[in-house]
């Protein structure tokens, strides 16, 4: 194999930038060891396997720092190496890319089954996943009714007062559960975790009984929403939850829910299963 060159390698000179400066920068919360770490694997971008002195002249790192760095990353999972003693990116770093992937792949066959299914219903409908006590939004479609809220890709909204938020919690495993509500604990006050707390375990309850969570109101006073969890089949878990909302003033929560769970539901397992 030919020794690589920096002319392949741009995220690797995008990291070699970044980490030169936060030197000048004197950036003290920056941590050098773990950027070298990361600039290790940032260098098998576009090479299956290297070995060690490939890494030493593509990092530009002293000897013995390679070293260390590829026996932690090794011990790690995040490298192995093969038959010929050369590196290659162990099962920690490829079950992260494949993570990575499976999101950005769901997302986009999503968008346009959400399109679809908000014209269909004339509902509003989204796709979020939770983020440090939150649900973010990666997938919105709005519906024709005008709704007092305009959430968009990228856009917050509590995991406890919203039924994307309860359905994300009601679906996931005890130990996501569990870091939910330690974000939860660490960003809000003692009255409002409490009620949090509260409100997540009766919805994971009717969640259980019924396949489904709802918020009428709650997290605005004229929405009526109900949701879903979306079991991604690539990873084995639910990734993301699946709401939709309308005008509360045009339905009665159950009659509405009757009509359209069974859709949001079939909708969702479209989408955690890719076909």
């Amino acid at each position: 194999m030919t020794t690589p060159t920096s002319t392949a390698t741009s995220l690797l000179e995008r990291m070699d930038n970044l980490m030169g400066q936060s030197k000048e920068d004197n950036d003290r919360q920056f941590v050098t060891a773990l950027g070298r770490g990361l600039v290790i694997l940032a260098a098998f971008e576009h090479h299956e396997r290297l070995t060690h002195q490939q890494l030493c002249q593509m990092t530009n790192l002293p000897k013995a720092t390679i070293t260390r760095l590829i026996h932690t990353l090794t011990t790690l999972g995040f490298l192995r190496t093969n038959e010929y003693g050369q590196y290659q990116l162990g099962s920690s770093a490829v079950r992260l890319s494949a993570t990575a992937w499976s999101r950005h792949a769901m997302v986009a066959y999503a968008e346009p089954l959400l399109r679809q299914f908000a014209s269909d219903n004339e509902v509003s409908v989204n796709l979020a996943t939770e983020v440090e006590g939150e649900m973010r939004y990666h997938a919105c479609c709005r519906s024709p009714a005008r709704l007092s809220v305009n959430l968009q890709v990228g856009s917050a909204v509590p995991v406890a007062r919203t039924a994307i938020g309860r359905a994300f919690y009601a679906a996931s495993s005890p130990a996501r559960q569990a870091v939910i509500t330690r974000h939860l604990e660490e960003n809000l006050s003692t009255e409002d975790y409490i009620h949090a707390q509260t409100a997540l375990t009766q919805a994971a309850t009717h969640y259980e009984q019924y396949g489904y969570t709802v918020s009428d109101g709650e997290f605005s006073t004229d929405i009526l929403a109900v949701a879903v969890g979306v079991y991604d089949v690539a990873t084995g878990q639910y990734s993301y939850s699946l709401n939709a909302s309308v005008p509360s003033a045009n339905w009665e929560a159950d009659d509405y829910a009757a009509m359209i769970v069974p859709k949001l539901q079939a909708l969702a397992e479209r989408i955690g299963s890719g076909v």
